[in-house]
């Protein structure tokens, strides 16, 4: 369903062995330039409506809405001169916004 680089998996694993928790929650969310947003957080419990995946050693968690819109997608992390942070690579956007935090839906 999706699919965790291993680079953002050794960031992942960093995090959640700080906060203590098994699960990453990958969510979208309205809003954004281009109507919807991506979201990353610690879940300490998945919901009984989530679906639980697992990639790279990283147990996502995805609610049925979000699983829709992210179905195939790739979380990658990028280290660069103004700083790092996660990255959605998905085949579901029919547009992104110039700083990749949202998309447009096919």
């Amino acid at each position: 369903m999706i699919t965790i680089t291993d680079k953002a998996a050794e960031k992942l694993k960093q995090i959640l062995a700080e906060e203590k928790s098994d699960y990453l929650r990958a969510f979208v969310q309205g809003g954004g330039c281009s109507g919807f947003s991506y979201g990353l957080m610690i879940e300490k419990e998945p919901g009984p409506n989530d679906t639980v995946a697992e990639s790279n050693g990283i147990k996502i968690v995805i609610d049925p809405i979000s699983a829709r819109y992210l179905a195939g997608s790739v979380i990658d992390y990028t280290d660069n001169l103004v700083g790092g942070g996660f990255t959605f690579q998905n085949p579901n956007a029919k547009n992104t916004c110039g700083c990749g935090s949202s998309f447009e839906p096919k």
